[in-house]
């Protein structure tokens, strides 16, 4: 387990680890550690940046000593020393001084009078050039707006990043993207910068590779915006496309860029499937051979991964290789010892492959009783919303996902509407373990011919049965065409929805604190592929925990490339209903062409909290599907 801290989930992400995992940091760090090599270093770690510092060094530091300013801290272990007073170094005769913190130079001058001689070095020495912060102080979130991405372009597979710069509407002047893209082996293939226009942007593998004429590759794509205001998080979609007639189409999302000390809800491979974890070092220091292991969800007998990852290295590991004879609906856990961001699996079944992403599994959690008796004003409680598509061409699969340690026997229960918000069904799935192997298929909940044109399910907690709640209820949706054998799958996490009463940070807001009562959601719009149109589409969904405004009032806002509305059209989705949106219906040819290639849909609500899952749909049947953002 790496010695970092990355994300607390009260105080949001380290901006610490940020600085010191960057590339550019890390290539400083490197050359710092090379510049010590053979030297006796004295660390001072006056804020508690030691342990991390050392741990993400991609170069060895030749640390003798650490030494702390807080008499309480001595003692405690830091970077595999105990640590010493600062008052100590004079005594010791220090020569070489690493101080652990930038902006430093009060305590640099103190310490320049115990020690004249003494060489001093800080972290000022790894600090990102001026040109690339956003914020006047260095540790300060905005000047590490940054984030990862699967990238490839290999074996007739293409991936496009879209997304829009939400920042311009906190305030944002210029925005640019710092980018470098990694190969498999870690080794930069390019870096380059882009300016980030008004509304929407892509960057597509199939133009970064002509643009540097670069062979195939497969790796991950760092960003990092300039200029950002108001949201220091990185938030995109990512389709991984084929051109030819009946190729793959997936749609994943962003890679919730701290790394975690586990992730779950990985699928074990049906008959037919290869299961692939694309595990990307998200640091220039090399993973080690079985710092990484998977296991059966329950069975707690990690099976160690046991090769190296090179740094900012990319390896597919086959499950079928690691776990022999796992298979679905079996669950797969990856003990990841904060090495990687939020990873992708893959899963490619008849010559077709489809991208989805793991969510980051909880050691801090507790079960909390009083989640299974909140008051009647909350109503339902936790929801979770999952998409139906239209069961007259689409097969609907649930599997609730465990995503905490601590999570052993969830009370569990699935509600299912039609998309005037009608209760077409409810079934008390039971209280599940750790290790269960229960995937729902709705067809033998529904009756025939319900939701033929689509709705939602909402998962919650069953109350009455026993059991243990904490609030990080997840689950896994996989839709499955009925014809063609395309399919396409996504996760994510329940929240309480549309209540005017509060409970601790529920219903959440984008920004500010809760209740979270409205509604800002990115829908990309189609893409070319190859000679088939494939349209953008979203299902979105009004669900509510306790009874809210009837209907929606929501905006269809399409946006062009020089953040222009094009145009508007109104939308109202009863409560506890939903809408299948096609973007290419909704409005027209021309407004379409209007936005261009970099336009997108606001899909905007100032009376109620949405939730919508979104992907591409061709004529030809194929089809890909994950969960919106907003912001």
């Amino acid at each position: 387990m790496l010695d970092i801290a990355t994300f607390d989930a009260r105080a949001g992400g380290s901006v610490l680890y940020k600085a010191l995992a960057h590339p550019l940091a890390a290539e400083a760090l490197a050359a710092l550690g090379e510049r010590l090599a053979g030297r006796e270093v004295a660390l001072v770690d006056p804020e508690g940046y030691g342990s991390a510092l050392v741990a993400l060094a991609p170069r060895a530091l030749p640390i003798a000593s650490v030494h702390v300013q807080d008499v309480q801290r001595i003692g405690q272990t830091v970077a595999g020393h105990a640590a010493q007073a600062l008052t100590d170094l004079a005594a010791q005769g220090a020569r070489d001084i690493l101080i652990a913190s930038f902006d430093a130079g009060r305590l640099v001058a103190q310490l320049r009078r115990l020690l004249p001689e003494a060489r001093i070095e800080t972290l000022d020495a790894i600090k990102l050039p001026a040109a690339m912060l956003s914020a006047p102080r260095y540790l300060d979130r905005l000047n590490f707006a940054t984030n990862f991405a699967f990238f490839r372009d290999a074996d007739g597979l293409s991936t496009r990043l879209v997304s829009a710069n939400y920042w311009a509407g906190y305030g944002a002047g210029a925005v640019r993207l710092w980018l470098r893209l990694f190969d498999a082996g870690g080794r930069v293939l390019a870096t380059w910068e882009e300016a980030v226009p008004s509304a929407g942007f892509a960057i597509d593998s199939a133009e970064v590779r002509a643009r540097f004429g670069l062979g195939p590759f497969t790796g991950q794509l760092f960003l990092h915006v300039v200029g950002a205001a108001g949201h220091d998080v990185v938030k995109y979609a990512l389709d991984t496309y084929g051109a030819g007639p009946g190729a793959s189409l997936s749609c994943t999302h962003d890679a919730n860029a701290w790394p975690a000390d586990r992730y779950a809800g990985i699928p074990a491979p049906a008959p037919g499937e290869r299961v692939v974890l694309w595990l990307q070092n998200s640091h220039a220091t090399p993973i080690p051979a079985g710092a990484i292991s998977f296991d059966r969800m329950g069975t707690e007998r990690p099976v160690p991964y046991p090769h190296d990852v090179a740094g900012f290295g990319s390896v597919a590991v086959d499950m079928e290789t690691l776990l022999p004879g796992l298979a679905w609906p079996a669950q797969i856990e990856m003990r990841a010892g904060r090495h990687t961001v939020r990873p992708r699996y893959e899963v490619v079944r008849a010559g077709r492959t489809r991208i989805a992403h793991p969510n980051v599994e909880r050691a801090d959690l507790r079960p909390d009783p009083a989640i299974l008796d909140l008051p009647e004003a909350l109503g339902r409680g936790f929801l979770l919303p999952l998409p139906v598509l239209p069961r007259t061409r689409f097969r609907t699969l649930i599997q609730p996902t465990p995503m905490a340690t601590t999570q052993q026997a969830q009370p569990l229960r699935l509600d299912v509407f039609a998309a005037d918000g009608t209760l077409a069904a409810s079934h008390v799935i039971g209280v599940l373990p750790r290790n269960h192997d229960v995937a729902l298929d709705l067809d033998a909940i529904l009756p025939a011919g319900a939701l033929a044109e689509g709705g939602h399910a909402e998962l919650l907690y069953a109350r009455g049965i026993g059991g243990a709640a904490d609030g990080w209820l997840h689950a896994l949706v996989r839709a499955e065409a009925r014809e063609g054998g395309h399919a396409a799958e996504s996760s994510f996490g329940a929240h309480i929805f549309n209540t005017l009463m509060t409970w601790r940070d529920e219903p959440q807001s984008y920004s500010g604190p809760p209740p979270g009562l409205s509604t800002r959601l990115f829908l990309k719009l189609g893409m070319q592929l190859g000679d088939a149109r494939a349209k953008s589409f979203a299902l979105l969904i009004y669900p509510a925990s306790a009874p809210w405004h009837g209907s929606s009032e929501t905006s269809l806002q399409l946006v062009a490339g020089n953040g222009a509305v094009v145009a508007q059209a109104p939308l109202a989705i009863r409560c506890s209903g939903s809408a299948l949106v096609v973007a290419e219906d909704v409005f027209s040819p021309a407004q379409i062409a209007t936005a261009g290639p970099r336009g997108y849909v606001l899909v905007r609500d100032t009376t109620c909290r949405l939730f919508g899952y979104h992907g591409l749909m061709t004529e030809d049947g194929r089809f890909s599907l994950d969960h919106m953002f907003g912001f």
